[in-house]
């Protein structure tokens, strides 16, 4: 598949799994919900209001319109697939033109998470969708994916990562909480790494700035 050799060309032993910060040595873990309180868990709260601002900020910050992108979803299953739908609505919600469906792939892996399946019960149907940044509605996906935690739909619970073929990037919202940025060289997102500095998790932050510095 173009997408495995891609990610082995340029991301080589990347476990394309979270905590994706953690698998690779250039990134940066931004904070995007600030000052949780369970009693924002409400649409339109200021407080998701805040984790979409700096969800969408980031992704438009890092991305260009016209740059070629994989949408790559995992889902899990059991392994005998009774519970598997092959036609994975997601894709279908949020891509503006039915016709870029036609690129969509799918192949199945061994369980991402392998020390949860020591006895086989699960596994990985990958889904990759190649197309340009202007294809889909990628506002609204971002809001599905921070809602899952939340109790409020749209809600995306499966994990989504967005590879950047132009720029060799990786970007991935895990939830309201926060997000990882993946690059092969720091010199392309060290403006982004300046530029919204303050919104690094100050938990990783020593790490985060060696990288830079």
């Amino acid at each position: 598949m173009l997408l495995e050799r891609y990610i082995q060309e340029k991301y080589p032993n990347l476990e394309l799994r979270p905590p994706l910060f953690y698998n690779w040595d250039i990134g940066i873990r931004f904070e995007l919900g600030v000052d949780y309180d369970a009693e924002y868990a409400y649409e339109n709260s200021p407080y998701l209001k805040g984790a979409y601002k700096r969800a969408i900020t980031l992704f438009e910050s890092l991305h260009s319109p016209s740059d070629d992108i994989y949408i790559v979803i995992d889902v899990n299953d059991f392994a005998d697939g009774k519970t598997f739908k092959r036609k994975l609505n997601i894709f279908t919600k949020y891509v503006k033109e039915k016709s870029v469906l036609s690129k969509l792939q799918q192949n199945t892996i061994p369980y991402i998470f392998p020390e949860d399946n020591e006895d086989g019960k699960y596994r990985t149907h990958r889904f990759n969708l190649k197309c340009k940044i202007t294809d889909f509605q990628y506002t609204r996906m971002l809001k599905a994916i921070c809602n899952q935690d939340m109790g409020i739909n749209p809600s995306i619970f499966h994990r989504v990562y967005f590879i950047n073929v132009n720029k060799d990037t990786i970007f991935h919202v895990y939830d309201d909480r926060g997000c990882d940025l993946l690059a092969t060289s720091s010199d392309t997102i060290r403006n982004i790494y300046k530029d919204y500095n303050d919104w690094i998790l100050d938990y990783d932050r020593d790490e985060i700035d060696k990288v830079f510095k």
